[in-house]
């Protein structure tokens, strides 16, 4: 467009066009980027309200003289899959795109993997073996993402997956459960990650660890609860 002004522009909702802005900053800015599925997207936050977590983190960011310089790139997808295309393509497909494309980025959070594990038997239980070998195919992922940030000398972040038994979109069983257990206990372990945002211990109900806090079940409590937490990583470094 050659307009000077949007002298028609009307307001929507929505962004449908509109994937990302670039803007001009600051000598040493940098940019975090944010890789993952309808959490990270913002589901179930405030329209217009700006509350996603990747917005209480942004603010946060902006409240420290340290961190002011370093902005926050939402790249998650509602659905995202690790392996797989459903509503966007899988986080390996677009990981060029979303990760490595954009400028400045010198970190990278990845909170994937739930739909990949849901998934499997979402219509039906399935075999162990099958369970098993979808639990080392996250793992795999995981490792090339973490190799291909590493090559482009990015830091890179893993967020543990969440409780979702109860969850009546993927009526998860105990092959699920273990499944999400074996994927976190990989996350945490050392070596893999450059650090760990555990989610999982941060929402599960102390009770019923495979289940999330029945206070943390809405996306906008989670969200508040993040306000208050430590759970962010702060030392961007």
């Amino acid at each position: 467009m050659s307009a000077a002004n949007l002298t028609e522009a009307k307001h929507v909702d929505h962004w449908y066009q509109i994937s990302e802005i670039d803007v001009q900053g600051a000598p040493g800015a940098a940019t975090v980027v944010a890789l993952g599925d309808s959490i990270t997207d913002g589901h179930g936050a405030t329209t217009n309200g700006n509350d996603r977590g990747t917005d209480v983190l942004a603010q946060r960011l902006q409240s420290s003289t340290k961190t002011r310089n370093i902005g926050v790139s939402n790249q998650g997808i509602g659905g995202n899959h690790l392996l797989t295309d459903g509503l966007g393509p899988n986080a390996l497909a677009r990981f060029d795109r979303d990760v490595l494309a954009p400028a400045a980025v010198r970190w990278v959070i990845v909170f994937e993997g739930v739909n990949d594990l849901g998934g499997l038997a979402r219509d039906g239980e399935v075999s162990a073996a099958e369970h098993a070998a979808r639990v080392q195919q996250v793992l795999s992922a995981y490792q090339q993402i973490i190799a291909r940030a590493h090559a482009h000398r990015l830091r890179v972040y893993g967020a543990t997956v969440t409780p979702y038994v109860g969850s009546n979109y993927y009526h998860p069983g105990p092959l699920n459960e273990g499944d999400r257990l074996a994927v976190n206990q990989w996350i945490r372990g050392v070596g893999h990650f450059d650090a760990v945002i555990d989610f999982d211990s941060a929402l599960r109900d102390p009770e019923h660890p495979e289940r999330l806090l029945p206070a943390m079940i809405a996306v906008t409590t989670f969200i508040r609860r993040l306000r208050g937490s430590e759970r962010w990583p702060m030392r961007f470094r």
